[in-house]
């Protein structure tokens, strides 16, 4: 066993990189290793920045943050965009409703045997959790 476990601490500290296929390169966040350590410095140098423009960026909010980042380490507390409130729901179904997956599998759920496989798409999870916060109400 121990001869796998250098292997694999071997392959981490060779700093191999594994070039992305190129379909759907061009629809990438980060398109290239250098944009990708250009962020990375970014977010080392300005956190509070950085963290704030992607959440404007990725995440739909009801309610924007007062401050991005408060932290006190002798605690330690860290709390990340304080103040701001958001819908999960939202952020990780509806926007997909409208943006071209609504077809697309948002869960892909694997049993066993391993012919026992759902399938939802995100057009149906939505269906569900909607029949679901429908149920809660009626409580």
């Amino acid at each position: 066993m121990a001869k796998n476990e250098d292997k694999i601490v071997s392959l981490l500290q060779a700093g191999a990189t594994f070039a992305p296929p190129t379909e759907g390169q061009d629809q990438a966040r980060v398109k290239s290793m250098d944009e990708y350590n250009a962020a990375y410095q970014r977010s080392m140098e300005d956190p509070e920045g950085f963290w704030a423009e992607r959440a404007e960026e990725l995440v739909t909010w009801d309610k924007k943050w007062d401050k991005v980042l408060e932290y006190d380490f002798d605690k330690p507390q860290i709390e990340w965009f304080k103040g701001g409130k958001l819908n999960m729901s939202v952020n990780c179904l509806d926007r997909h409703l409208t943006d071209g997956r609504r077809n697309k599998a948002a869960i892909i759920w694997q049993g066993e045997p391993e012919e026992d496989v759902k399938v939802y798409t995100y057009q149906m999870l939505h269906t569900e959790v909607c029949r679901f916060a429908n149920v809660l109400r009626k409580k």
